[in-house]
């Protein structure tokens, strides 16, 4: 007696359950091609800085006078990273339809775009040693400075959050919340900011002569920690959204299945 309505109830699920498995592949496939976009300009980036860093003599950029480029060839490399964040942001743009989709590939593109760079840097030229060597991540407004771990947790966070937002965007309904996570992230981010910039920052007073020469000597690992913490915050959320969304569903059809035999 139950047959022919299981069955029906079946057939009428099917198309849902298809489009569903449909929409899937192509946000998987946005994804990969996002993901190798990313590794190509890696290449170029790390090529671009390993022709600087060869023709400076600084590979290893923790060394005295870490940022002897001058005049219009120092006013080119602040653009050229600004042209390289405006890249990564455009690829989201044109990869996701609504806003948090964008967001969510401009994420991954980034943070990919990072982790490769270093590989890449370290196939060509042997350098980073380890991810605790310093680096200068950014010029821009002043040098930040960090251990190469620091900018890779980072990135990993925005993988993780951009492939939550952009491969479950279905099963994450908006909240109340969900402005609130981003102001706390965005608290983290500009904490972030401030441990790198620190000692740029501390010499900043004695003219752009000196904030050029600054080579740390500790980094604020517990002050970077809480950073990372509230930038996660968005990606507990969203997490957090879609476990609670899967679960639910889960429930929805385990009642559904149950319902002819009460």
């Amino acid at each position: 007696m139950t047959g022919p309505s299981t069955r029906n109830r079946s057939l009428g699920a099917g198309p849902s359950t298809r489009n569903r498995s449909l929409g899937a592949g192509p946000e998987r496939v946005r994804w990969m091609l996002v993901v190798t976009f990313a590794a190509g300009m890696a290449w170029v980036e790390a090529a671009c800085v390993y022709y600087l860093r060869v023709m400076v003599d600084r590979v290893q950029p923790y060394q005295a006078d870490p940022l002897p480029i001058r005049g219009i060839l120092g006013e080119v490399e602040l653009v050229r990273e600004g042209a390289t964040l405006l890249m990564l942001a455009m690829i989201g743009m044109l990869a996701g339809q609504t806003w948090r989709v964008r967001l969510g590939y401009a994420a991954i593109a980034f943070g990919s775009w990072d982790i490769l760079y270093y590989v890449f840097l370290r196939i060509m030229s042997g350098w980073p040693a380890s991810l605790f060597d310093w680096d200068i991540l950014f010029l821009l407004p002043l040098p930040w400075w960090g251990p190469v771990l620091a900018p890779v947790c980072i990135a990993t966070l925005m993988i993780v959050y951009g492939t939550l937002a952009t491969q479950w965007q279905d099963r994450i309904p908006a909240t109340r919340f969900t402005r609130a996570s981003w102001g706390v992230s965005m608290a983290g981010i500009l904490l972030a900011l401030a441990v790198f910039m620190a000692d740029s920052i501390r010499a900043l007073p004695e003219g752009l002569d000196a904030v050029r020469q600054v080579l740390p000597t500790s980094f604020n690992w517990p002050v970077f920690g809480a950073a990372l913490l509230l930038m996660a915050t968005p990606l507990a959320h969203t997490g957090w959204r879609a476990l609670s969304s899967h679960r639910g569903s889960g429930s929805r059809r385990f009642d559904t299945a149950l319902s002819p035999y009460e």
